[in-house]
């Protein structure tokens, strides 16, 4: 799991109380010749320096998961499965494949389950046309069943309208981010309160 002391651009987000907030940024694309690397590192360049928030990248080309899905956890799934838990927000990079997401990360979701609830999650979504929010659509039912919090505001890449990169002086992007992240960390500091104050019921 790799680490990235993190912040956006275009605004110095809403503090909150205590530690900074943990977040996991999960890369779901594992094919060879994914673009869902760069996009994860466009990501990164503006999230960093948000000092309220502590970014862990989860890339799961990184890990070594079983074909099919074992009697006992691996290693690997273990670790994968201890950073869900130690997060306390998500935001999932995920490309759309078919107006859906990636199998690679419906098999790591599943891997964990008590770990994901009562928690917020974000989506940065990519693609050609409709900018993955195919797949954000479907991402959204199967983390309802897993008890977290989807967000409304994303941000969504279409890269037949505009490369990753943009143009100089467009901030569209940098905006729709900093908005994202503020939002996220309004409800990961406003679940965290309310773990530690009362038990979630199931």
């Amino acid at each position: 799991m790799d680490e990235d002391a993190g912040s956006s651009s275009g605004g110095g987000g809403i503090a909150g109380t205590g530690d900074p907030l943990r977040v996991a940024v999960i890369i779901g694309s594992t094919r060879e010749g994914r673009i869902g690397d760069a996009v994860g590192r466009w990501f990164l360049e503006r999230a960093r320096g948000r000092t309220e928030l502590e970014l862990a990248v989860l890339d799961l080309a990184a890990f070594d998961f079983p074909v099919h899905y074992p009697g006992r956890a691996t290693e690997q799934m273990t670790e994968f499965t201890e950073a869900i838990a130690e997060a306390e927000a998500y935001v999932v990079i995920t490309p759309e494949y078919n107006r859906s997401f990636p199998a690679s990360l419906k098999q790591a979701i599943d891997f964990a389950y008590d770990e994901w609830q009562t928690k917020p999650v974000a989506f940065v979504s990519y693609g050609h046309g409709s900018a993955g929010l195919y797949a954000v659509e479907q991402l959204r039912s199967v983390f309802t069943e897993l008890h977290t919090v989807t967000l409304r505001n994303g941000v969504a890449l279409d890269f037949l309208q505009q490369p990753l990169e943009g143009q100089p002086g467009d901030g569209g992007r940098d905006r729709a981010v900093g908005l994202m992240l503020d939002q996220l960390g309004w409800w990961g500091w406003a679940l965290r309160e309310a773990r530690a104050t009362r038990p979630y019921v199931s």
